[in-house]
Parts: C-alpha cells; sequence; structure tokens
C-alpha cells in the first residue's frame, strides 16, 4: 500500500530520480542504456499511510574510476561521519559543519543551493540541513528527540555552484564533471542518531 513520492512532486515527471555521470542531482530518466564506466545516482521516496520516507545511493556501472569510487565512499561515508557525532541539543548548522569538513578534507567540494531536510508528515520539511555552513554554526534549530531528517551529501569535483538544465530539473556542477550523492534518512531515538534507510 505505498507509493512513490516523487511522482507529480513539484511536477517532477517520474517515480524515480536517475542522475547520470555529471547529473548530480533531479535527473529525470530517459531512454539512453548505461554502459560500463557510467555513475548513476537513484534518489526514491515513498508514501505509506500519510508518513514519507526517502533514500538514494550513487553506483558504477561495471568497472569505474577510482577517483568516482573514492567520491561515492566519501559521500556515503560523510553521513556516518555525521551520525557518529550528533548529539541532541547541537544545532543543524554544526551537522551541516560536518558533513563540510568530511567532504572537503577529502578533497571534493559540497554542492551549493541543495541541502537535505525534515520529513515526515511531508516529504521536505523544516529544517534545511546544508552540506555546508552558512552563517555561525552555533545558531539556528537544535537537535531534539523525536526529530526526523535526511542528510544528503552532493559532492563535486571542482566547484560545487550548481548548473540547472532546461529541463529544469538536471541538476549539474558547474565543472560539468562527474558529481555523486548519497542520502539516508535519520531519527533521534533515546539521545540516538539512528539510520532508518540502512541497506541490507
Amino acid at each position: 500500500n505505498a507509493r512513490p513520492a516523487f511522482k507529480g512532486l513539484y511536477d517532477f515527471p517520474n517515480s524515480v530520480c536517475i542522475s547520470k555521470n555529471g547529473c548530480v542531482i533531479h535527473g529525470i530518466p530517459d531512454n539512453e542504456p548505461l554502459k560500463e564506466g557510467d555513475v548513476v545516482g537513484f534518489d526514491v521516496g515513498v508514501e505509506i499511510n500519510g508518513w514519507y520516507g526517502d533514500a538514494a545511493i550513487t553506483v558504477g556501472v561495471g568497472e569505474i574510476d577510482e577517483k568516482y569510487k573514492k567520491m561515492i565512499e566519501v559521500s556515503k561515508n560523510a553521513i556516518y561521519y555525521a551520525v557518529d557525532n550528533i548529539k541532541p541539543g547541537m544545532r543543524y548548522k554544526q551537522i551541516s559543519k560536518l558533513l563540510e569538513e568530511y567532504i572537503t578534507s577529502h578533497g571534493f567540494v559540497p554542492l551549493k543551493g541543495y541541502s537535505g531536510h525534515g520529513i515526515g508528515r511531508k516529504p521536505h520539511e523544516e529544517p534545511q540541513i546544508l552540506n555546508y555552513v552558512e552563517g555561525k554554526p552555533n545558531q539556528g534549530e537544535k537537535v531534539k528527540n523525536g526529530h526526523v531528517f535526511c542528510l544528503e551529501p552532493m559532492l563535486c569535483q571542482k566547484c560545487g555552484e550548481p548548473i540547472l538544465a532546461d529541463n529544469g530539473w538536471d541538476v549539474y556542477c558547474s565543472d560539468l564533471e562527474v558529481g555523486v550523492h548519497y542520502e539516508h534518512q535519520i531519527a533521534i531515538v533515546d539521545n540516538k542518531a539512528i539510520i532508518l534507510t540502512e541497506e541490507e
């Protein structure tokens, strides 16, 4: 009794965002066959009984370049690094700082202008959780028990300025290099951050 949450959301035409190579996020699926060496992101949302879930993964098709493998690992592990350090009472901007520090320390840059988010009865709720710090990290909303949110590091290689395609959806890094995206949904339960979308 679940349904795809993205179909028709903000007029998105498909059920899954499929982003290939230079397209980092919000890719509209097409009929072009995948080929060896492609880097492909899948962003999936579901709704069941009025509650929303959201997660994303980037994978390689066959053998991919080592630097792309590293990007995927950094995007994924940035979430785990943040989760290991999240505590109730800290600011969401401090989570953004953790994500930015992890990403940049491994030689990549976060995509600007896009973010993780709260989630629950709506697919996107407050707070906005950037992958970099804007303003002072010790300001803004605090993390509390019961909060549910998505962290989604989006990585570029050289420049994180976004370019929006003519279709109004596909988002590229301005360096037009391959970018990657990972996302997990997280809940704060008994003063601990737990991942709700852990892979099998």
